[in-house]
């Protein structure tokens, strides 16, 4: 391995280090989920499916 390799997998190791703690705190109080969450989620994910089959069928 390279040093390049090892100081990025060191860095990857200390961001996920770092982030764990927030990632349990906001996991634990996170707002719960309200009627239309999953409306709003979906919409824009089609959306953009609908908008790349658009460009595929384009070229």
């Amino acid at each position: 391995m390279s040093g390049m390799e090892i100081g990025t997998a060191l860095l990857l190791v200390a961001f996920l280090a770092l982030l764990w703690p927030n990632a349990k705190y906001w996991l634990k109080n996170s707002p719960e989920p309200r009627d239309g969450d999953w409306t709003a989620v979906a919409l824009p994910i089609v959306g953009v499916i609908l908008f790349v089959m658009l460009l595929m069928n384009m070229v």
